[in-house]
Formats: C-alpha cells, sequence, structure tokens
C-alpha cells in the first residue's frame, strides 16, 4: 500500500505542469476555493494542523485522468 503524499497549492501546481497542465496561482487558487455550493472543483482540504489547503497527490492526478478518460469517451465519431 501507498503512503499518501499531501501537497500544497504550489506544489499541486508544480505536478500539474509536470504532466502538461499549466495553470497559474490564481486557477489553481480558484480550484481550490468552495463554490456558492460549499464544493471545491478539485478535493482539495484544509490541513488541521497547519491550517492551510492541501490535496493528495495521487488524487490530483487522478481527476485530471479522469476527466481526459471521460473526454475520450465522449467523442463523437
Amino acid at each position: 500500500m501507498d503512503i499518501p503524499t499531501y501537497i500544497s497549492l504550489s506544489e499541486a501546481r508544480n505536478e500539474l505542469s509536470s504532466i502538461g497542465v499549466n495553470l497559474s496561482d490564481r486557477q489553481i487558487k480558484r480550484a481550490a476555493d468552495k463554490d456558492a455550493h460549499g464544493k471545491r472543483k478539485l478535493p482539495f482540504f484544509v490541513d488541521p494542523l497547519t491550517g492551510t489547503l492541501k490535496i493528495e497527490k495521487g488524487a490530483l492526478v487522478a481527476a485530471y485522468r479522469n476527466l481526459q478518460v471521460e473526454a475520450e469517451n465522449n467523442l463523437q465519431e
């Protein structure tokens, strides 16, 4: 079993950049902020010890992979 790796907003931005998804600081912050319904676009959470936003590295990459698979499945041929 892999031990989860929790990363900050800036680390998440760097991780996405390494897979070709280049976001600005503002874009990654907006993805982490709650919308009017209290939902986040990505599964960020507040670290109870530091009070900063964190995300599990694997969950971040999986979210993008899942969206890519969904897009490929919705191709009109």
